[in-house]
């Protein structure tokens, strides 16, 4: 999921790049605390929680590669089967495209409930992504 933002690249990588922001930008993010705190790095671990459909969800989580600037990628190492990655690429001075990508791993019943899940999730993305353009552009 990907959207385009009227500010600089490496002001959203920052704030996309620093999961302690997480909070004010990611709906039903409650508690985000990365180790180390700060930018990230390969081996940056992260506990969450995360509230979604009325649950809320206890994730711990390990940085897995980053190219400072543009991208990392990132898995769960608890509480859900998941990888994903987040990426800022420049398209002027004052404006670039985001995007979150997640994949979920799913086993037994849970695998019925595939497409709600995605549904779901796609919307989250699209939500979080609003927040944080409009988190950015309101604080200019």
């Amino acid at each position: 999921m990907s959207v385009d933002i009227a500010h600089p690249a490496a002001e959203i990588w920052r704030i996309i790049a620093d999961f302690g922001q997480d909070p004010r930008w990611r709906a039903g993010v409650t508690t985000m605390a990365p180790d180390p705190p700060g930018p990230v790095v390969p081996g940056t671990t992260t506990d969450e929680v995360i509230s979604f459909h009325g649950r809320a969800y206890r994730t711990g989580g390990q940085v897995t590669r980053v190219v400072p600037g543009t991208e990392f990628a990132w898995r769960m190492t608890s509480g859900i089967d998941a990888e994903g990655e987040r990426s800022v690429v420049p398209l002027a001075e004052d404006r670039c495209r985001v995007t979150l990508r997640l994949r979920v791993g799913l086993s037994g019943l849970h695998r019925l409930r595939a497409p709600l899940l995605r549904r779901a999730l796609r919307r989250k993305y699209q939500e979080d992504l609003r927040r944080l353009s409009d988190l950015v552009t309101t604080r200019t």
